[in-house]
């Protein structure tokens, strides 16, 4: 069972009721996602829920924001936003790459109508929000993942 405490900053709450009917329930479960991807990280004890640039955002303790959003710019998608000068979306790139559709080195975005792939969903916000203990490892830790190096440069 999780220790994790998350601190809420109750404007989020605006931020999701604010989202149309039909993409409410997937930013809900994006967000379910998060915290579930928090709960399994080892030693994390604080998740902080707040607004970066108005979007939900997610913060721990040795790990990159990450944030959540859909844009009235392009109603068909929602997406999961990292820092674009980490190496975190370009290594999500090589070795999730057949299977998410990314925005520059910036996003992971997805389709309203797109199946999600949970489990590697996850792995990528885990290696987010643990950034600064994985960034010096090849592709940030994730070859454990069932990849081996000779596999991704194939």
């Amino acid at each position: 069972m999780s220790n994790l405490q998350i601190e809420i900053n109750p404007e989020v709450e605006l931020v999701f009721e604010g989202y149309p009917t039909s993409v409410r329930k997937k930013m809900a479960n994006l967000r379910r996602i998060v915290i579930e991807a928090a709960e399994e990280i080892e030693g994390l004890l604080n998740l902080e829920e707040t607004l970066k640039w108005g979007e939900p955002s997610y913060l721990a303790k040795n790990g990159s924001t990450v944030r959540i959003d859909w844009k009235k710019s392009k109603p068909d998608q929602y997406a999961v936003y990292f820092k674009c000068t980490s190496k975190l979306v370009s290594t999500f790139k090589m070795v999730y790459g057949e299977i998410f559709t990314f925005e520059g080195m910036r996003a992971i975005a997805f389709r309203l109508d797109d199946k999600l792939h949970e489990a590697e969903l996850k792995k990528c916000i885990t290696t987010a929000l643990r950034y600064h203990k994985v960034k010096k490892l090849p592709l940030l830790g994730m070859m454990n993942e069932g990849h081996s190096l000779s596999s991704l440069i194939e």
